[in-house]
């Protein structure tokens, strides 16, 4: 069977864990919903501090793209309540995948140093 003459869109989205002072929870586990459609994924976080929350697309192939809001893509944060949600609308067949929300602290990096020419060669 043709994957294009499939009528459906499965979505699939899994849990994404973390260590004991942090935890990230996605529900329900997958969806399924037909093309045309909109649907919202769902993402809660424990943690002590605060946090940002991104969203990834996993693809077949094992590229992970990184979502933003841009077209049919819309994301919501709630800090308050500690929770992140992806709306996909009007679904297409390629929208089957698996969606992560990850759960990151940033890490600023200062590189400290003396900025050195290079001879050039002849």
């Amino acid at each position: 069977m043709l994957l294009s003459s499939l009528p459906w869109v499965f979505l699939a989205f899994i849990f994404s864990g973390s260590s004991v002072a942090q935890k990230v929870i996605q529900d329900p586990p997958d969806i399924s919903n037909r093309t045309g459609e909109s649907v919202t994924l769902n993402c809660r976080y424990e943690t002590s501090q605060s946090r940002y929350i991104f969203w990834y697309k996993h693809l077949p192939s094992g590229e992970m793209i990184f979502l933003t809001k841009d077209g049919r893509f819309s994301i919501h944060f709630d800090r308050v309540h500690k929770s992140s949600s992806l709306t996909i609308s009007t679904l297409q067949l390629e929208d089957s995948a698996k969606y992560f929300c990850a759960l990151w602290e940033l890490t600023v990096l200062e590189v400290i140093g003396k900025a050195e020419q290079k001879p050039q060669s002849l």
